[in-house]
């Protein structure tokens, strides 16, 4: 937006520029020194005398600091080019500010070389800016370390004056306490303005007293008197100035709560009386001086107040009322003007970015960061706002802070108001570069447009009148009590509910349900602020009478955290997602209703239905494992649930959308199981392998750690799961040769080691917690059934398929695949696989075992006399296929070539076919059967219905598939 280069200065302003260096000039003088040319100066240094009246009053009333930052070089050099960090330039400040004060500096000391060199580096950081040698990055980032750097020394000498007057502070147990200062807003985000208040938290880590003073006082005592005289010395103005206007109100209890208090203390208060703009406040909390580690440990102790575990959609309403008090406020005290505070201004961007990390920086560890424009460049990654909308936001703030710099660099005052005076005009547009007010007008203008249309984006439009009232919405009177039966019965017809008397017989019951009867004023308030468009919505619905049940199912399982019904409240999109899904699907209403988080799956409809792909799975369990305390089992174990929830849910409602065909949909939840077995392998391994080390195998330089591999049987192996699919798992491990056990000081055995881990790996799948379970775990399917070990080798599980296994269990493997676990050992099953599959078998025999297995099944798990068709049971139904495929594919292996690697029945088919295994017909009737019966079965399972269907459905696939079967296997 800024010109660049920059517009060239009227004559007017370059004539004042020239004259106020002459002045400079004739004190220079005056002093002894030989007077700096114009031109000499680095930078534009026209403008910079032109346009801030600070720089050229401070070289003027001592122009030895003109003549110290040019033969020094600090006025043409970055502290710490090609990015080298804050560290680098607050090394420096601290560096120079300690030899200037030397060892033990007295208080008056300390007040005025902090106050000088502030104002030598206020001049060099405003001639850079305004000259047009450094940008807005180094400026923020310079600001911010000399203010660390000046906090940190002052505070360590105040605390040595303070110690020698009443004594250390300790703990109860004798450990020496120091203050720790945490800076909250712009310094807190190394970004602080040029001309600004310092936001400032004071805390000490443990209560106790002080000891070896003149006198014993409490820690209390001491810190406060210690936070008191740091105030003061860096707050007071004197001769020199002052270092930093001090703001403690943002305290525990503001002006009223004590000015330091102990961590334990301080954690408290937030659990107790925190509210949301509190965890506004820190989410850009950084401890600036003082005890520096004991400040991040605090603060990772206040991570669940601010960032909390699940997206917190409570905290929605809470920004709209945070966002329309701000509204109010530019109203109220006419800041339109104000780049700061008005529409379009700084705040709105900032307050854009951490709404977003307020509401998902529990679940999003990248939104955990200080920076508004690294936070904003994060929202473009992740989708959550468009990437032109980022753009705009991130243009706009580099260049609103510009101008906010320019204001305050001209006089050193803390100003965010445009100027109104022609002179202030035309001074700051020089400042920014452009040769006229009106032009830097109409940029302003675009660029605070664009900020103001994100932020109503964002948060909506705010009404000047508040909402409208009950009475304008009839729909609103039916949460009123005071309705009678009949016309509240007649606005649910007018609705659109066929059977208005039915639908409010079914509303009031909710109503009047304990759930809602306990409900407390807020939550009350929001339920009837919900239940107009909740019943206009379900009202459009073909089959509005069921919707409203299930829906009214939902909302009686999440009333009690009424922040659900605030966020229904709050996006419309999302109400009308969760009707539409509650409409197509019982299943899914009862998923939502357990599982409330879900609810943020329906804030974006593109998310929605779009289920993630292999690769952004695996980012997606690595983001939210990432989100939890080190250590944390419980934790980690309700964040795979919840991923495994939100992304079953995204398959189920691409399903029911028609977007994706049934192939597709066991596809993508095969590679959910998938990824949620890899995530938890790695979690039990870690968590084993700390107990007892790895397990190591082999002699010598030769030792190895043992690889470990996660097989699925059945549908998991066949890429076939289902929404209710339990998992077939059987562990298989390398372990051989010498010295087979771990390297951890609590050694074990190896085979003790897979044992354990793979009970653990269950235990994460299987153990029912608040979030439900995973996955239910048969891990029947190994050698020996549920009397052989638990984990075997690859090598003793070819035995023992080689010699001991039934038919049935070559048949199982037919289905079987390495899904999780270290990738070389994975092939080596595949090729083990292999190796059984091709031995000879007798056809006969083969055929006998394989149908009398069937006709078990069929007695013991289909429908017998009982009316209606199993589709998964019964004959000619869906296992009939599967054991075709398998007797074909143990007969004929070796007809098969490379189809005998697929696990999947419907490749497997394919493969039958090529190699002439059966008629190409029957090939294509089965595969049409098997797809037909099992979207069938999907369908089922999302309507929540188990039983039969009519003997009269799917008669004709069912005698097509009978048929082949007794041609294959009776014949």
């Amino acid at each position: 937006m800024r010109p660049v280069p920059p517009e060239p200065l009227s004559e007017f302003l370059h004539a004042a520029g020239v004259e106020r260096h002459r002045h400079y000039a004739e004190r220079a003088v005056e002093r002894g020194l030989e007077p700096i040319p114009l031109e000499a100066l680095p930078g534009d240094a026209a403008r910079v005398w032109a346009v801030s009246g600070f720089v050229a009053r401070s070289c003027t009333a001592d122009p030895g600091l003109l003549h110290d930052l040019v033969e020094s070089g600090d006025l043409a050099r970055d502290y710490a080019p090609a990015s080298a960090g804050d560290n680098l330039v607050r090394g420096h400040f601290a560096g120079r500010l300690d030899g200037a004060l030397g060892a033990e500096p007295d208080e008056a000391a300390l007040r005025s070389v902090l106050r000088r060199h502030r104002r030598r580096e206020w001049v060099r950081l405003a001639w850079r800016d305004i000259g047009g040698l450094g940008g807005l990055e180094e400026m923020v980032r310079d600001a911010s370390a000399y203010a660390d750097a000046a906090l940190s020394i002052g505070l360590a000498h105040l605390h040595r004056l303070e110690r020698e007057r009443l004594g250390e502070p300790c703990s109860t147990s004798g450990e020496p306490q120091h203050l720790v200062v945490l800076a909250l807003g712009k310094l807190g985000a190394h970004e602080l303005n040029f001309s600004s208040d310092i936001d400032l938290i004071f805390t000490f880590p443990r209560p106790g007293e002080t000891r070896g003073g003149r006198r014993t006082v409490s820690n209390d005592e001491f810190f406060l008197a210690l936070g008191r005289r740091f105030v003061r010395l860096m707050s007071d103005a004197t001769e020199d100035g002052y270092v930093f206007r001090v703001d403690m109100r943002l305290r525990p209890f503001g002006a009223s709560g004590p000015l330091a208090v102990c961590f334990d203390a301080l954690e408290h208060y937030y659990q107790t009386h925190g509210r949301d703009w509190e965890r506004y406040a820190l989410i850009r909390a950084r401890p600036v001086a003082g005890d520096i580690e004991a400040g991040e440990r605090l603060l990772e102790r206040l991570r669940p107040f601010v960032y909390r575990r699940y997206l917190d959609f409570g905290t929605l309403e809470s920004l709209r009322d945070m966002k329309r008090m701000m509204v109010e406020e530019i109203r109220r005290r006419g800041l339109d003007h104000n780049v700061k505070l008005g529409s379009g201004g700084i705040r709105e961007i900032e307050f854009t970015g951490q709404a977003f990390q307020m509401v998902r920086g529990g679940r999003i560890a990248e939104l955990r960061d200080r920076s508004i424009l690294r936070v904003l460049a994060t929202l473009a990654e992740r989708g959550l706002l468009p990437a032109y909308a980022v753009e705009d936001l991130t243009s706009a703030y580099r260049f609103l802070r510009d101008v906010e710099h320019r204001l305050q660099q001209r006089e050193d005052h803390q100003v965010h108001e445009l100027p109104d005076d022609e002179d202030g005009r035309r001074t700051l547009a020089a400042a920014m570069g452009y040769a006229t007010w009106e032009a830097l007008e109409t940029d302003l203008a675009q660029a605070r447009a664009k900020v103001s249309a994100q932020f109503t984006q964002v948060f909506g439009a705010v009404d000047e009148h508040g909402p409208a009232p009950a009475e304008t919405d009839p729909l609103a009177t039916l949460a009123s009590g005071r309705l009678e039966d009949e016309p509240a019965a007649a606005l649910m017809a007018s609705a659109g509910f066929a059977d208005g008397t039915a639908a409010w017989e079914r509303l009031h019951r909710f109503l009047e349900s304990y759930t809602v009867r306990v409900l407390d004023g807020r939550g009350r308030g929001r339920l009837e602020r919900l239940l107009p468009d909740l019943v206009r919505a379900i009202g459009g619905q073909p089959a509005a009478e069921v919707t409203l049940a299930r829906v009214l199912g939902v909302l009686e399982s999440i009333a009690r955290r009424s922040v659900y019904l605030a966020l229904l409240c709050e996006r419309p999109l999302a109400l009308s997602q969760l009707v539409r899904l509650c409409a197509a699907s019982p299943w899914i209403a009862r998923q939502i209703g357990r599982h409330p988080l879900l609810l943020d799956e329906l804030l974006d409809p593109r998310t929605l239905q779009s289920p993630l792909d292999r690769l952004a799975l695996q980012a997606d369990i690595r983001d939210r494992l990432g989100a939890a305390t080190a250590g944390d089992t419980e934790q980690e174990m309700e964040l795979l649930r919840q991923f495994k929830h939100a992304n079953v849910l995204r398959v189920a409602a691409a399903d029911v959308g028609k977007a994706m065909p049934l192939m597709v949909v066991s596809d993508h939840l095969t590679e959910i199981a998938e990824t949620v077995l890899g995530a938890a392998l790695e979690l039990a391994w870690r968590d084993v392998a700390a107990r007892h080390g790895e397990p190591r195998c082999g002699e010598g330089e030769s030792r190895h750690v043992v690889p470990f591999a996660v097989v699925g049987y059945g549908k998991l192996g066949g890429i076939e799961l289902g929404y209710g699919s339990d998992l077939d798992l059987v562990f298989v491990h390398g372990s051989e040769g010498a010295r087979q056990h771990t390297d951890g000081p609590r050694e074990v055995d190896n085979q003790v080691f897979f044992g354990r881990l793979a009970q653990r790996i269950i235990h994460f799948l299987a153990t029912l917690t608040p979030e439900g379970q995973l996955y239910e775990v048969d891990p029947r399917l190994r050698p020996s059934g549920s009397k052989g070990l638990i984990a075997n080798s690859l090598e003793s599980t070819e035995r023992y398929l080689v010699e001991e296994a039934w038919t049935w269990e070559h048949q199982a493997l037919v289905r079987a695949r390495a899904v999780a676990g270290d990738r070389d050992l994975m092939e080596r099953f595949a090729a083990m696989r292999r190796r059984v599959l091709l031995r000879p078998r007798e056809p006969g025999k083969l055929r006998t075992d394989v149908r009398e297995m069937r006709e078990r099944m069929r007695r013991t798990l289909g429908t017998g006399t009982k009316p209606g068709f199993d589709l998964k049971q019964d004959a000619g139904g869906i296992a009939d296929i599967e054991f075709m495929v398998q007797y074909a594919a143990l007969r004929w292996a070796g007809e098969l070539g490379d189809y005998l690697d697929y696990t999947d029945n419907i490749r497997l088919l394919e493969g039958i076919g090529k190699a002439g295994l059966m008629e190409p017909r029957d090939v294509r009737v089965l595969t049409n059967a098997y797809r037909t019966y099992r979207a069938r079965v999907h369908t089922k399972d999302l309507q929540e219905d188990p039983g039969p269907v009519g003997d009269d459905e799917f008669a004709h696939e069912r005698a097509e598939v009978l048929r082949i079967w007794h041609a294959l296997m009776e014949a």
